[in-house]
């Protein structure tokens, strides 16, 4: 429960603090005094986004605190413990909205996030105003409402699970099979392209290598007399320069023996010689190799125009032709790879598919069971809310599957989602003769929000429910049905803290404490001011919302009957 609130600097609120006690507690004032300011700052508490231009004019920033008790049991406590965040039995929510936009969130002084607030806050607090009745007309909103009558919502959350595990593995399936379809597309191609390089049989380097036998073959005649002409003159000719090195020779070595100081210069020599003598023979034995082979020549470029034309084909080099043999190679294997990782991925999905079928029959019947005793306790509280003759229903309804769903987010024909394999629809027949229609038919804000009361009554018997704050609860209503819900926001404070903002004179007799909002203009700037009422100015208040200004003593007398009837009606409820 809320034990105190403070607001500092927001929208036309300075400074405001109040304190909350058990029970009922009423806040009431005239149109535009900053009710709905009040409820905007607790909605911040709970997690909605700031901004900027919530903060007064004139201040750098809006502070707005809350301290909650706790029960001991509160999800909030082992949440608060898991994030090392020191709590008891009571928790310190603290926002501060910056003009620079750098809002921080605080709890019991801890630095925090939106994320875990909105954790935290979770079943501390519900506000029921406009916004919660425009989500009531929300189909999509009755099956959680039905799910949380139940107590099925941990089934719920293994359907979620489920669902949220299998989606992956259908997109992966769905890529894998559209990878394997564009790869058996390709395939004639690749196996031509692979057999058509495997049968070249290249080898690195060839090319070039080719290409210098070519030149080597086409040029083997004007090789061959070159070579022949310097090995005549060098080794076989008629004054070979062979045979005047030879006669050289000799005649340094006569004189190396007559002057021992040419003994180096006469190794070297002869050596030159015998060097000399070496190459001849070796290109002796190079024009033994020459020949016009004009097969061979046709051979090799037979051979280089298979290779020019591969190369062509495959990157413009025979390096780049042989990196994409290996390429191809690679994505046939991965062919293989792809109906393997599509067998493995198919049988994942059907054992989780059989598994989120299981669960999600097992949540549709649940759903089914407790419809009829969720719709029977409805009508029984708007019978209790003037009401008597309402006939209240839920409408299961199926998804059909389009054409292109998995199979594997299906039940027969039904597509499954994260909240199972049905929706549900609130049907109402206000009055008798009427058939039956959706909630969001329904034209009267007044039924609407007896509708909104009813579901909360039945709702809080969770003990989870926490604060309870209603807002707009007395929109399109007066006279006894006023009272019948003034009785029964009465009996729900007798099990919850509940707030209640309102007009109405008939339900504001009912509060524990009853507050009184009000706004005042001091040197040109507006302030609104919360003042807790004592007896004497809770009765001029109850007279002042049945009367407004003119206030008579039968206005007083009034006011001070229907007070005094709803504390006996209180006091009814403790026995």
């Amino acid at each position: 429960m809320i034990t105190e609130l403070s607001i500092k600097n927001f929208a036309i609120i300075d400074d405001l603090r109040v304190q909350f006690g058990d029970g009922l507690t009423i806040l009431s004032g005239e149109t535009g005094a900053g009710k709905s300011i009040i409820i905007n700052a607790i909605n911040l508490l709970l997690g909605s986004r700031a901004t900027a231009k919530m903060i007064r004019t004139g201040a750098e920033a809006a502070e707005i605190e809350a301290l909650f008790h706790l029960p001991p049991a509160s999800p909030a406590i082992f949440l608060l413990a898991d994030q090392e965040i020191e709590t008891g039995s009571e928790l310190l929510i603290r926002r501060v909205i910056s003009n620079n936009d750098r809002h921080r969130i605080y709890l019991n002084g801890r630095l925090s996030t939106m994320q875990l607030l909105n954790q935290v806050t979770e079943n501390l607090a519900a506000i029921s105003g406009q916004h919660e009745h425009q989500q009531l007309l929300n189909t999509a909103r009755h099956l959680m409402i039905l799910d949380q009558f139940g107590d099925i919502l941990p089934l719920r959350q293994q359907v979620h699970e489920r669902f949220h595990q299998i989606l992956p593995l259908v997109r992966k399936l769905n890529q894998l099979t559209t990878d394997r379809q564009k790869t058996l597309e390709q395939m004639d191609l690749f196996e031509f392209q692979k057999t058509e390089i495997e049968q070249a049989a290249l080898t690195p380097g060839e090319d070039e290598q080719l290409k210098k036998e070519q030149t080597r073959l086409k040029n083997a005649e004007t090789l061959f007399q070159s070579v022949a002409r310097i090995t005549d003159a060098l080794y076989t000719g008629d004054g070979a320069i062979a045979e005047s090195l030879g006669e050289m020779r000799r005649q340094l070595e006569t004189a190396a023996r007559l002057d021992d100081t040419l003994d180096p210069v006469a190794v070297n020599f002869s050596d030159a010689c015998f060097r000399i003598e070496d190459i001849a023979l070796e290109l002796n034995a190079y024009l033994e190799t020459l020949a016009v082979d004009e097969s061979r020549l046709e051979a090799i470029e037979s051979r280089l125009d298979l290779i020019n034309r591969l190369k062509r084909k495959y990157g413009g080099s025979l390096e780049a032709v042989l990196e994409h043999a290996e390429t191809l190679e690679a994505r046939l294997r991965d062919h293989t790879d792809l109906d393997t990782a599509i067998a493995d991925t198919k049988a994942e999905l059907s054992r989780r598919h059989t598994e989120l079928i299981r669960l999600t029959r097992q949540l549709s019947a649940r759903r089914r069971e407790l419809a009829a005793g969720f719709a029977e306790k409805i009508e029984t509280e708007l019978s209790g809310l003037k009401m008597p003759h309402t006939r209240f229903d839920i409408a299961f309804s199926a998804t059909p599957a389009p054409a292109d769903a998995s199979d594997f987010l299906k039940d027969g024909d039904t597509l499954i989602s994260e909240t199972g394999a049905e929706q549900v629809c609130f049907m109402i027949a206000p009055n008798v003769g009427e058939d039956l229609k959706p909630l969001s038919r329904i034209a009267s804000g007044g039924e609407l929000s007896r509708v909104v009361l009813a579901l909360k009554s039945i709702l809080a018997a969770d003990a989870s429910s926490g604060t309870m704050i209603f807002d707009e609860v007395d929109a399109g209503i007066g006279g006894e049905v006023a009272l019948e819900v003034g009785k029964k926001l009465c009996r729900l404070a007798a099990a919850s803290q509940v707030i209640c903002i309102t007009h109405l004179a008939q339900i504001a007799a009912f509060g524990d404490h009853h507050y009184q909002i009000s706004k005042h203009v001091e040197q040109n700037r507006t302030f609104t001011r919360i003042t807790p009422l004592d007896p004497d100015q809770r009765l001029l208040e109850t007279a002042r919302m049945l009367a407004g200004d003119d206030i008579s003593s039968a206005t007083r007398t009034h006011a001070a009957e229907m007070i005094n009837k709803a504390g006996i009606y209180r006091k009814s409820l403790l026995n």
